[in-house]
């Protein structure tokens, strides 16, 4: 494969649809091997602006306004990162030749919950749990007697976790409407989920160039309000089950075509494995891979696009722990304990222009054995402030 230097005539370009703190990373990764790099978001000197050759600022959901930076920058790789991006701009630029990664059909699948719900268990027919989707507070009551309490509340599409929540009986159904509606992105139609009595949950990292499939070890992770708040690498578990989570996140990344990572979210029961969801994109329990792995989850990301090979050494347990503000702050600044740079442990400031309470704004890592490196982690994001 040829490289060439960004900002000439023959340069190789890649374009990120979302600049957060998992794009700042591919652009960063996209840089050492000498690619130009345009990054995208709905708002100024977002994480992957600070680093990219070029960025721009444009409505997400604005067809005509993504199109016309597309036609303009003319990159040959279109990798979206985030789920609010306008997916008819992407169809589009497919039609006319461009190379959107994965493909735009698993971006718009996966994009809605609905959509790829239906595709895993009704084309694919992998094993998820039982699941309504509802459009009224009094269709989500009916859904939620129908399969049970506690049973999980989501917005088809959201971003992070926002809108879900877990409703115990009959009078959290008010609650977990109002929460779903207030969601970024679409709530018009809700997922109404029944709890699935599983043991844990994990990350699949999966990662396809056209001519293999690798998967990274299984990362465990907690949540909290359906957001990643703590990751940890590897998941202790049956070899049946990994290698049932491995031939599930296979099904479900050949179904949905194209080259990249994958972050494959499932339960596990015993040896039992259960589809949840999937992302065409790096995840943010995969943060963890940046202490873990010789090729962390944003090279292995980019090797996949380029169809480059996937090998990759995995030098041992770790853990991640995201630090998220605790208030509105138009200038953050993130106060940091020395502790945080020791030997085996550093912390990463996604250098977010602004912050609100619950944003995430760095991320500790850890290399120990998991429950030291856990252990650790939860310690040290509690020497991070934001002030």
């Amino acid at each position: 494969m040829q490289f060439s230097a960004p900002l000439k005539s023959n340069s190789k370009k890649i374009m990120l649809l979302g600049s957060g703190e998992l794009g700042k990373e591919v652009i960063i990764e996209a840089q050492r091997l000498g690619l130009e790099t345009i990054a995208v978001d709905r708002y100024e000197n977002a994480p992957a602006h600070q680093v990219a050759h070029r960025s721009h600022v444009v409505n997400m959901l604005d067809k005509d306004a993504l199109l016309e930076i597309i036609y303009r920058e003319k990159p040959d790789y279109i990798l979206p990162e985030i789920e609010a991006i306008n997916i008819d701009a992407l169809f589009a630029a497919e039609d006319r030749g461009y190379n959107v990664i994965p493909n735009a059909n698993a971006v718009s699948k996966t994009m809605n919950r609905k959509n790829i719900r239906t595709f895993a268990a009704e084309v694919l027919g992998l094993k998820t749990g039982p699941y309504k989707f509802v459009t009224t507070q009094e269709g989500m009551l009916e859904a939620a007697r129908e399969l049970g309490f506690p049973c999980v509340m989501k917005p088809v599409m959201s971003s992070s976790g926002h809108g879900q929540s877990i409703a115990k009986s009959e009078e959290d159904i008010p609650a977990s409407w109002e929460e779903a509606k207030e969601a970024r992105g679409d709530a018009s139609e809700l997922i109404v989920e029944a709890f699935v009595d599983f043991d844990y949950e994990i990350t699949m990292l999966t990662a396809r160039n056209g001519k293999e499939t690798v998967f990274c070890e299984p990362i465990g992770h907690e949540q909290r309000d359906g957001d990643y708040v703590f990751s940890w690498q590897p998941m202790q578990m049956s070899e049946a089950a990994k290698q049932n989570a491995q031939k599930i996140a296979k099904e479900i990344t050949d179904g949905l075509g194209g080259q990249g990572l994958f972050g494959v979210e499932l339960f596990v029961k015993g040896d039992e494995v259960y589809f949840s969801e999937v992302s065409p994109r790096p995840h943010d329990t995969g943060m963890v891979t940046l202490i873990t792995q010789s090729q962390s989850e944003f090279a292995l990301h980019l090797r996949a696009v380029l169809g480059l090979p996937l090998g990759f050494t995995f030098y041992g347990d770790g853990a991640s722990a995201a630090f998220k503000s605790e208030k509105h702050n138009f200038a953050p600044v993130v106060e940091v304990d020395e502790s945080l740079f020791s030997d085996n442990s550093f912390v990463r400031v996604f250098g977010k222009p602004e912050a609100h309470k619950g944003r995430r704004l760095a991320v500790a890592l850890v290399f120990d054995k998991v429950d030291a490196a856990l252990e650790k982690a939860r310690e040290l994001i509690s020497k991070i402030k934001d002030i």
